[in-house]
């Protein structure tokens, strides 16, 4: 379950990590599922053609930085309402997707499956094997550590690299403040709009790479509508985590558990209940993602200007 929890885990912390960046801005993304949609498509069907997962990589973060503008120049530079501007997104990307796929591929909506050489596969870490039969820390170290892709470690190196842009570095204090007063940032003489296109620009880049990993990596290939709403959960852990890495980082993990766990459920059955329907199984990570954000983390407080257009005062 450890292993799983981490495969699982793995978009969702990239996406909330970008959604982390762009809120901090004052800009609401719920468009984290159409880019990682978006991405997951470009990079499955790249690999498909090249052969190659590295290039696929850099489809999906193409695709995800390009979804990125066009979120940023309807809600920054024309000031549109970005909640409807991040929802016109994901149904674009939902529809195009699957006609793209058909167009090119001719396989109902989706892409060829993948060759192993076209993913990305596991990597075994140095001496995970021979430290196996060390007691606790063997195991752990040879099925919870070791064995993921290099996506997977990718990820957890952009955890910490996240909070130290935000909290040690002049572009982190100046995106946190513009998210907070954008007047005095601009009273400062720093471009609220340019602070803002970085910020999603970094998040198209991490939604691309969340993005690849479903198709080129977690699975082998593109189908339609993949995500399945993990970039609202993704969204949700972002709320849970107050706007904060290390927080977001593990309300993705719970939410992982409880969707790994839901695969596990699945046509087993319990003492006293029997099998459970699937249907009711699958909805576990959605209905603790209603729970919690229904008050049981207590008050979350976005950053003041989010959802805000900022014009400025001539």
């Amino acid at each position: 379950m450890s292993a799983a929890t981490i495969r699982v885990a793995t978009p969702l912390v990239l996406a909330a990590l970008g959604g982390l960046f762009v809120e901090r801005s004052g800009v609401v993304d719920v468009g984290l599922e159409g880019k990682m949609l978006g991405a997951a498509f470009a990079a499955a069907a790249t690999a498909a053609v090249t052969g190659s997962a590295w290039l696929g990589l850099a489809a999906a973060i193409l695709a995800g930085v390009a979804l990125s503008l066009i979120h940023a120049f309807a809600s920054v530079t024309h000031h549109g309402n970005q909640v409807v501007a991040g929802m016109a997104l994901n149904i674009m990307v939902a529809g195009l997707c699957p006609v793209l796929a058909n167009a090119w591929f001719k396989q109902a909506g989706q892409t060829p499956i993948l060759a192993s050489t076209a993913r990305f596969g596991p990597i075994d870490l140095p001496f995970s094997a021979a430290l196996a039969p060390v007691p606790i820390l063997g195991p752990i170290y040879h099925d919870v550590v070791s064995g993921h892709n290099i996506l997977v470690y990718l990820t957890a190196a952009v955890v910490p690299l996240a909070a130290w842009i935000l909290y040690r570095t002049t572009f982190g204090l100046r995106l946190r403040a513009v998210g907070e007063n954008p007047a005095a940032v601009d009273t400062a003489g720093i471009s609220v709009p340019r602070l803002r296109y970085q910020a999603l620009i970094i998040c198209g880049v991490l939604s691309g790479i969340a993005g690849a990993y479903l198709s080129t990596a977690h699975n082998a290939g593109f189908i339609r509508d993949m995500t399945a709403g993990k970039g609202y959960l993704a969204l949700a852990a972002l709320i849970f985590g107050k706007w904060r890495p290390l927080p977001t980082l593990i309300a993705c993990l719970i939410f992982a558990f409880t969707d790994a766990l839901q695969i596990r459920l699945q046509g087993v059955e319990l003492p006293l209940v029997g099998a459970i329907p699937v249907q009711a199984i699958q909805a576990l990570p959605y209905l603790l993602t209603v729970l919690l954000l229904a008050g049981f983390v207590g008050k979350s407080i976005a950053p003041k200007a989010s959802g805000i257009p900022y014009l400025k005062e001539r």
